[in-house]
Parts: structure tokens; C-alpha cells; sequence
């Protein structure tokens, strides 16, 4: 049976989280048989010629209003503007009515932003792009927020991090559609992963919380980055907040929405990952200056933050030279 895709897409979406799910389904149809093919449809918000974010432009197959009336997978582009766009009742109505007919639905990048106001994704587990997710969280209280996945199916809820996450998740509806096969030959034909390591807490420039500047948690803050080589106690934190130390870790939780010790691991991760980029730095050297106890330490860290060792995000990250 033919499998019906369409793509939702507007003035100033990404390129990529069109074309990128677009291509995984094109290449796909070269290892299928014709009746279990997919079929490719791209709606627009406005007809003729729409300028992707990188001045691209790219013309859908037809107006949102002329759709069918379900698909076997709906998914919402994203792009930079999209968390100011309100695209009105008459289309969010008709959005909503054709994800509840729709055998799957979902969303690439922010385009989960598209979903938010609709109502779908009250009560469902998600993810966005790592510069979404505090809005995302604005627009939908209701949702589950899994902010470091690069994809999260929610029964036939399907969403995607920022971008090339897209390609992850489409290569992933495409091994529960026909196997982990046809999903390896096209990640061979697009010189991709099938499954890449980690989230995308690697990809995000800090992973800290920071609080109001003039607050005395901020203050503590500034103290922990100048001092990372230290044990940065809580008797020491709080000493430098002029706090008690149970007074200081209830103020620091309750502005930073994590706890000091949190903080501090986040902060020693993200000067590391800084460290890293530079090929020429052992990591014994980089595990010191950032305090780590040791450089096992620091991977244990990493791997439980990032889900990738600090070797492998030096290979992903370090500058070419």
C-alpha cells in the first residue's frame, strides 16, 4: 500500500527540515516495490513561490486547503521565525482536525511550535530544537518536554530536535514502515547515520542554567566559573553567596530550576567542551583544568550528560586544522 506523506511548510521555513525528510522518502521508494512506495506532498501556507530561511525558494504541491483529508504521516516544518508566527483559527482548526484523521503526525525542528497551538500536544512526550524548548514549554504547559532527544515517537506522535534531526527521525519511521534494512541502505545512499550517538545537549552552546545577574545566585555563579579547578562545596558556594547553606541551595534551586551541584557539573561540561575543541589539549590536561577528579571521571560525566565520550565529541567538534 502506498504511503501518503505530507509536509507543512511557510514563508521562511528551514530548507532542510523539508528536503531532509523529503530525500530519506525519496530514496527509500528505490529499494521499494511501486505499491509500498511513498508519496511525497508538500503544503503550503500561501501558493506559488515560498523563500526558505537561506533564500531558497521552493513551491508546494498545493494550498493547505486543497489537502486530503488524512495521510499516513503529517509532519510541521520549522524555521528561525517560526516562534513569532501565528498562522490564525481557520488554520490551526484545520491542522488539528487533519493530525486527528492522520494515521501519524509530527513535527521537525520548532515546527513542534505549530503543534503547541493547535492543543496535540498537551499531555505528550516531546522534543524541539534546543533553542525552542523554553518557548515551546510556554505555549503548551501540558506537554512532556524531552529537550535532549534527538526524536520522540508518543504512540503516533513523532517529533524531532533542530535540522538534520529530522533525517534521524524520518530513518526511523522508515525502519518501522519496512525494516532496519531499507532504512541502512539509505542512510548509506545520503552518507548518514541510522543512529546517531547522544542528544543534542551536544550541540547546545552551555548546558547551565544561569540566574538574574544582579541576583546573589548569579554572583555564585561568576564564582564557579572562576574556580572550576576546585571541589566548589556547598559550604564554600554558600559562603560566597553570604548564605547559609541550606538558605543558599533552596535560592539557588528555586531561581535556577537546578540544583548547585548540578550547576557546577554543568559548568565543568561546558568549559570541557570548550577545551575539547582544541585537538592539541590532552585530556588529562582538559579533565584538570575543569575539575574533574580524573580524566575516567570526566567520561562518566560526559556520557551521562551527552551520551557521547569527551574522545568522541573532540572527533565531532574539534576545529580542522
Amino acid at each position: 500500500m502506498t504511503l501518503n506523506v505530507a509536509l507543512i511548510v511557510f514563508p521562511g521555513v528551514q530548507a532542510l527540515d523539508v528536503t531532509g525528510p523529503m530525500d530519506v522518502f525519496a530514496e527509500a521508494n528505490v529499494f521499494l516495490p511501486p505499491d509500498k512506495q511513498y508519496r511525497l506532498e508538500v503544503l503550503g501556507l500561501d501558493t506559488g513561490l515560498l523563500r526558505c530561511s537561506n533564500g531558497l525558494s521552493i513551491q508546494a504541491h498545493r494550498h493547505f486547503t486543497e489537502a486530503r483529508s488524512s495521510y499516513d504521516l503529517v509532519l510541521c516544518t520549522g524555521g528561525p521565525a517560526l516562534p513569532g508566527e501565528d498562522f490564525g483559527t481557520d488554520f490551526y482548526t484545520w491542522l488539528r482536525k487533519l493530525c486527528r484523521q492522520s494515521r501519524r503526525f509530527g513535527s521537525i525542528c520548532n515546527g513542534a511550535l505549530m503543534l503547541a497551538r493547535t492543543g496535540l500536544l498537551d499531555g505528550r512526550r516531546v522534543t524541539t530544537h534546543w533553542s525552542d524548548v523554553a518557548t515551546l514549554a510556554r505555549l503548551c504547559p501540558g506537554a512532556v518536554l524531552e529537550a535532549d532527544r534527538l526524536y520522540v515517537q508518543d504512540d503516533n506522535l513523532y517529533t524531532s530536535a533542530g535540522v538534520t534531526a529530522g533525517i534521524d527521525l524520518s530513518l526511523y519511521v522508515l525502519t518501522q514502515d519496512h525494516g532496519p534494512q531499507v532504512a541502512l541502505n539509505v542512510a548509506r545512499r545520503l552518507v548518514v547515520f541510522t543512529q546517531r550517538s547522544g542528544g543534542q545537549s551536544q550541540f547546545s552552546p552551555f548546558l547551565t542554567a544561569a540566574a538574574h545577574t544582579d541576583s546573589p545566585v548569579a554572583a555564585v555563579q561568576r564564582f564557579v566559573l572562576e574556580n572550576l579547578r576546585t571541589d566548589l562545596t556547598i559550604a564554600e558556594l554558600s559562603q560566597a553567596a553570604a548564605m547559609s547553606p541550606r538558605n543558599f541551595s533552596r535560592v539557588f534551586a528555586r531561581e535556577t530550576g537546578i540544583t548547585p551541584a548540578q550547576f557546577v557539573e554543568g559548568a565543568r561540561v561546558d568549559a570541557a567542551r570548550a577545551m575539547l575543541e582544541n585537538a592539541a589539549l590532552a585530556l588529562k590536561t582538559v579533565a584538570y583544568e575543569c575539575g574533574f577528579r580524573d580524566a575516567h571521571h570526566m567520561r562518566s560525566v560526559f556520557m551521562r550528560r551527552l551520551g557521547v565520550s569527551p574522545q568522541q565529541f573532540r572527533l565531532n567538534f574539534s576545529a580542522m586544522v
